[in-house]
């Protein structure tokens, strides 16, 4: 009701230049009816003075998106839109003080006011008739927002930082939108993929995916277990010159998807980013932790601040299941994946559908307290490129239940004892997680319950996932916007730990507690302060939920060493294990070999080429194996810089 719009429907392709996509629109637009075509990125604005004579005017939006197959999305001029001091107090006047306005934004660049307030009923008005006088009185579009029950500093420094460089982004909108719209380049159909990372490897992600018309690069990962080595194939002459991509597209936000996208700004790329708003939150929020921990560290990171700015000015909005154009002859569908939030598979349809290529990024093929099982429906798949983290005949996990019955244990074991439980987890995905679960003991009088300390990044990126509830499970969404203390983030026993100071006191005190801190394979971060002071007492337990990577400190616990060297004041002591240790397997983000079966089992019809990654080359093969066998495909466990002809 907010932003009119109407989108175009499947259908053969109409390859137009922007000029005839500027005459094909004014056939139908009424003479006497003022307006210009701006183009954003994959989409089309109709810019006018009088956008209410076009909304009467029945069916007009639709009708020109049916004949451009494209997305139009209807923008007041700047000629009837009122400054933003003058906007703000039309805001205030009109809607009502019982909606509590928190916040109201400004994007200059979607010329688009956002209000937040605690109850958005009140600001929208019967029939939106609050909205419609804010837009007739100040003339910007206007989108109301429940405000979120955790205020992320993050989301509210990007809308800041978007607006500020609005006029910026809309000529970037406009050049990614001409390019979209050159005049098409004579000869046969073809498509290629390239592994540029993550082939036979865990780490960074990055396809290089190359047609007759376009070049497009799919995740720009970060090989965190090596610092030799930690870049993808950024020099194989097909990705070279970068400033030559077409676009960049993340299925999520792990540094080892889109921990170096800062590089290839830093190199001359000056493209778009296509990502879900989501991944586009947690990505600064990671990116710029990767700085400061690195920094921390000693070590150089290969980009810097002002490249990860650079980035977010570029950066294109996707929702789930909106279809927009990337690049000429390609268009592009996220859906969920199920492994963190906004993470997403990659839907290409290419050359007037001759061609369709799933990426299925990192995901989860199981219903869990965060997220629906990843999506399996596609309109078609000739091509899938799968991840096989878990992909070998072994591979099993326990179920989320069987999980949360193991939390259940270690926590009644320790607790008993009078003891401390530390969980190393990651900021994003597991911690929210392990929260719920915490959260679901301690409200069902299971666990008598006791402070549960949250250390490092895990408040900042709770309070993005509270900032989008249309990526959880419908359950948790309408937790989260009630307000009758059902929201499981906001539960009394989570407690922030700001500062050194608190933390030393956390440590010295003892009294029982239950502490998920950072980093979660005990590489480093806050949750080294409480190991090194907790691990030698048999009464304390430390509790892993995550993937502990070879050649890290929580993968050398996990192999039974009694104790370990650790650097403390400068000195190198040793640290003794004495408390209890667990591993729970059964709240991971990625699908165990059954649940990456099931997936493409659920794909119909089942593809004729799957491409396995993101695994060791054993798990790749032997996934490989299986699925050509079961499914009569074509499959393929390719190795970095590698390419695989598609048509």
């Amino acid at each position: 009701m907010h932003s009119h719009c109407a989108s175009a429907g499947d259908g053969e392709i109409m390859r137009l230049t922007f000029k005839e996509l500027k005459d094909q629109v004014q056939k139908i637009v009424p003479r006497d009816i003022p307006y210009t075509v701006e183009l954003e990125a994959g989409n089309i604005a109709l810019v006018t003075p009088e956008p209410n004579r076009i909304l009467a005017t029945d069916g007009l939006l639709a009708k020109i998106a049916g004949k451009v197959k494209r997305k139009i999305v209807l923008r007041p001029d700047s000629s009837i839109m009122k400054s933003e001091e003058d906007a703000t107090k039309i805001v205030k006047e009109i809607i009502p003080e019982s909606a509590s306005i928190t916040n109201i934004y400004f994007d200059a660049c979607f010329r688009e006011i956002t209000v937040q307030c605690e109850n958005p009923g009140e600001a929208v008005g019967r029939r939106g008739i609050n909205l419609q006088e804010i837009r007739d009185q100040a003339g910007w579009l206007i989108t109301v927002e429940r405000t979120p029950p955790i205020v992320s500093k993050t989301v509210h420094d990007i809308r800041g930082y978007r607006h500020a460089h609005a006029d910026e982004r809309r000529k970037l909108l406009k050049d990614f939108g001409l390019n979209i719209h050159r005049p098409q380049r004579p000869g046969a159909t073809w498509a290629r993929v390239t592994a540029l990372g993550s082939y036979r490897e865990v780490g960074r992600a990055c396809h290089f995916v190359t047609t007759n018309e376009s070049r497009v690069m799919i995740d720009v990962g970060v090989n965190i277990a090596s610092d030799t080595d930690p870049m993808p194939y950024f020099t194989a002459p097909e990705a070279l010159p970068l400033e030559k991509l077409d676009a960049v597209v993340l299925t999520h936000a792990h540094l080892d998807h889109a921990g170096m996208l800062p590089v290839l700004f830093k190199y001359g790329y000056r493209g778009p980013v296509y990502c879900t708003p989501p991944t586009r939150d947690l990505m600064l929020l990671l990116q710029t932790d990767y700085l400061k921990v690195g920094g921390a560290e000693g070590k150089r990171a290969p980009y810097d601040m002002e490249d990860i700015r650079t980035c977010m000015r570029h950066v294109v909005d996707v929702n789930w299941d909106e279809t927009t154009d990337i690049a000429p002859d390609i268009k592009l569908t996220f859906s969920n994946a199920g492994h963190i939030l906004g993470s997403s598979a990659v839907h290409l349809h290419i050359g007037d559908g001759k061609h369709n290529i799933v990426f299925s990024g990192d995901q989860k093929y199981e219903k869990s307290w965060l997220f629906d099982a990843a999506n399996t429906r596609f309109p078609r798949v000739e091509t899938l490129v799968i991840e096989s983290t878990y992909g070998a005949s072994g591979d099993y996990q326990p179920s989320r239940q069987e999980a949360n019955q193991e939390l259940q244990d270690i926590v009644s074991r320790t607790m008993a004892r009078g003891g401390k439980v530390i969980c190393p987890v990651f900021a994003v995905g597991r911690s929210q997680e392990v929260m719920i679960a915490i959260d679901e003991l301690f409200r069902s009088g299971t666990v008598k319950p006791v402070p549960v300390w949250l250390d490092g990044m895990i408040q900042e990126a709770t309070a993005i996932h509270a900032a989008h509830p249309d990526y959880l499970t419908s359950s948790l969404r309408k937790s989260l916007l009630k307000d009758d203390g059902e929201n499981p983030f906001t539960s009394e026993w989570f407690r922030p730990v700001k500062g050194r100071e608190l933390r030393e006191s956390i440590i010295m005190d003892n009294s029982p507690c239950i502490v998920l801190a950072t980093s979660g394979m005990l590489n480093g971060g806050p949750v080294m302060e409480y190991f090194k002071n907790w691990a030698h007492e048999d009464r304390n337990s430390l509790c892993f939920v995550g993937y502990q990577a070879e050649g890290t400190l929580g993968r050398r616990l996990q192999k039974g060493f009694g104790e370990v060297p650790m650097i403390i004041n400068g000195k190198t002591e040793i640290v003794k294990i004495g408390c209890e240790m667990v591993t729970i397997d059964g709240f991971s983000g990625h699908s165990d070999r059954r649940q990456l079966l099931d997936f493409v089992d659920q794909i119909s019809p089942t593809p004729r080429n799957i491409i396995c990654h993101h695994g060791d080359y054993h798990k790749c093969n032997e996934l490989g194996k299986t699925l050509r066998e079961r499914y009569k495909c074509r499959t393929y466990a390719p190795q970095n810089l590698e390419t695989i002809r598609l048509m």
